[in-house]
């Protein structure tokens, strides 16, 4: 039975900054940086190393339209690295690293087939059989339009026909909508497999055929935790099966720690040691204090939130793997009958009833101001959803101090 093996990858965001990321030692920062760079290079070695048919990287293979040259330099390297393997790569560029950016481009060995705005088709033989690969880069930065019309139906049923597309599902308002589709749609073309982008969080939304995003290889921030990577592929004529390939050179996430028993300051120490061993890879974690009972809030309470931050950070100190513990909050006290759990409770029963719109309302000398619109994304589900966790921790380390 004829089949072929492929890699399907996403939202490589090469070069990424990584803003916000503050007090990390200069060494772990640099570390952080190199990240996007260092799971690439996961991607390409297993590439090699398994031998695979071909690549596919669906949209924003660079973080930015102005590709900087050290993100072109490492990509143009990884061709070269396939290249010398023989194995062809296919790259449809999303809204983050479209066509009409500006930048000093580099030469992508021969074996690179890199599709135009139009939607086109890309032809291979593999194994006996045609593979026909569909696909389009972003002309611009926002492509509203449903270019899902334009993917010609599958008419030969003897070879592999393979979708690629940087988009999201009609009707999703978790992200920014970009050429939209729907799974009927895609279902119409017949298609063996559909390789999707622009979603960083892994998912299948059909099983057979496979309609798949494989998130993004190395995760940025607090919003992208866990494991990262990109599926392996294996299409036969009965079906497929997807191997994920973990690639993520740290992981962002967060941990809770149970306050139970936690008298003094050094077995508050030792219970976040404890948690952290939970994680057995270089990191980046937010932990959550919980189990608070009087004892234990009243040790907190002692203590501002950055200065505990301060001394746990201190202990953990360059022990390996690397784990940098981003933030520390605290949950309500299991117990508090003091005037400011009373207050604390008054206030975030009031937040909780705040819909959508009136978060949009707290926030609008911030989102409507002239200077500072136009660098800032319109506000998504996911990012309310942060602020009202963010706001509310704050407000609990605030309000606990007037105990």
């Amino acid at each position: 039975m004829s089949s072929i093996r492929f890699i399907h990858a996403a939202d490589l965001h090469l070069d990424s900054p990584f803003k916000g990321m503050t007090g990390l030692p200069l060494e772990q920062l640099n570390r952080l940086r190199a990240s996007t760079f260092t799971a690439f290079e996961n991607l390409i070695d297993h590439a090699c190393e398994a031998s695979v048919d071909f690549v596919l990287f669906v949209g924003d293979i660079y973080d930015g339209e102005d590709r900087s040259l050290r993100a072109q330099l490492k990509f143009q390297e990884g061709m070269e690295k396939l290249a010398a393997a023989n194995i062809p790569a296919f790259i449809s560029y999303g809204n983050h690293d479209h066509l009409n950016g500006t930048w000093t481009r580099f030469e992508l060995p021969s074996n690179v087939y890199v599709f135009d705005s139009d939607v086109s088709e890309a032809k291979l033989h593999v194994g006996g059989k045609d593979v026909f690969i569909y696909g389009f880069s972003y002309k611009e930065r926002h492509v509203r339009e449903a270019m899902i019309d334009r993917y010609p139906t599958a008419d030969k049923e003897e070879a592999y026909h393979i979708g690629m597309l940087h988009g999201s599902l009609a009707g999703d308002g978790s992200h920014a909508v970009y050429a939209p589709f729907t799974k009927r749609e895609l279902l119409a073309k017949r298609y063996d497999y559909w390789a999707l982008g622009h979603i960083h969080l892994r998912q299948i939304l059909h099983e057979d055929p496979p309609i798949v995003y494989p998130g993004n290889i190395q995760g940025r921030h607090r919003l992208e935790s866990g494991v990262k990577g990109f599926y392996e592929v294996e299409l036969t004529e009965v079906g497929a099966s997807l191997v994920f390939i973990d690639t993520s050179a740290l992981i962002f996430d967060h941990l809770d720690v149970s306050c139970v028993g936690v008298h003094h300051a050094n077995e508050w120490l030792a219970a976040c040691q404890e948690a952290l061993r939970q994680i057995d890879r270089p990191c980046v974690v937010d932990l959550v204090m919980g189990d608070i009972d009087e004892d234990a809030f009243e040790l907190f309470s002692q203590t501002s939130a950055d200065e505990w931050l301060e001394v746990l950070r201190e202990v953990v100190g360059e022990s390996e793997p690397f784990r940098w513990i981003q933030s520390i909050s605290f949950q309500q006290p299991v117990e508090q009958n003091s005037e400011s759990g009373v207050l604390v409770q008054s206030v975030l029963h009031e937040m909780d009833d705040w819909t959508d719109t009136d978060w949009k309302d707290v926030l609008k000398e911030v989102y409507q101001h002239a200077r500072t619109v136009k660098y800032l994304d319109v506000l998504t589900e996911e990012e309310l959803t942060e602020i009202q966790e963010d706001a509310t921790r704050i407000l609990r380390a605030e309000l606990s101090r007037l105990k």
